[in-house]
């Protein structure tokens, strides 16, 4: 089975790893930049790792999960997606975030986790885990490669939360 967890888990109000940049000392600082518009502007190199390989991009998983949550949270609109859905999806998106499912008042949603499952190639079907607050939700979309390479979302679903507990269960 080709299934694969992207993401590391972090405990809710935990941060971020800091980065250590061992090219600079402790107490340097940065000097500024100089602000005549004649003054050449210093390129920098891309990234690269120890052994000189430029690290990978991001997945198209990692991309595609920040989007749809963007949309469907309200921060975005949907026809932003336009150009990056393929087929029915689109409707399923638009139908969603009409609904407004992540919408909430103060916490953002965010992208906790993300696994995919390859089928074929040229084809990826990913689940991401969506955290906002206490809360967290389940989203599911498929991608497909077009013949221009470019990969283009196919199907969108996102959980519903279950209904708690009502007075007639108990």
């Amino acid at each position: 089975m080709n299934k694969v967890m992207t993401r590391t888990r972090r405990t809710p109000g935990s941060r971020p790893p800091v980065r250590h940049d061992t090219r600079r000392p402790g107490g340097a600082t940065r000097t500024p930049p100089r602000s005549t518009p004649d003054a050449p502007r210093a390129r920098s190199a891309p990234p690269t790792a120890p052994d000189g390989v430029p690290p990978p991009g991001p997945r198209p998983t990692d991309l595609f999960a920040d989007r749809l949550v963007e949309v469907l949270s309200g921060r975005r609109p949907v026809h932003c997606m336009l150009r990056h859905t393929a087929g029915r999806a689109y409707d399923e998106l638009a139908r969603l975030a009409e609904r407004g499912p992540l919408r909430t008042h103060g916490t953002r949603p965010v992208v906790r986790d993300i696994g995919y499952y390859v089928p074929r190639s040229g084809a990826i079907e990913a689940f991401a885990r969506i955290g906002a607050g206490d809360q967290l939700r389940a989203m599911a979309f498929r991608l497909e490669q077009g013949p221009d390479l470019r990969w283009r979302c196919t199907a969108v679903e996102l959980g519903v939360p279950r209904p708690g507990p009502t007075a007639k269960d108990t």
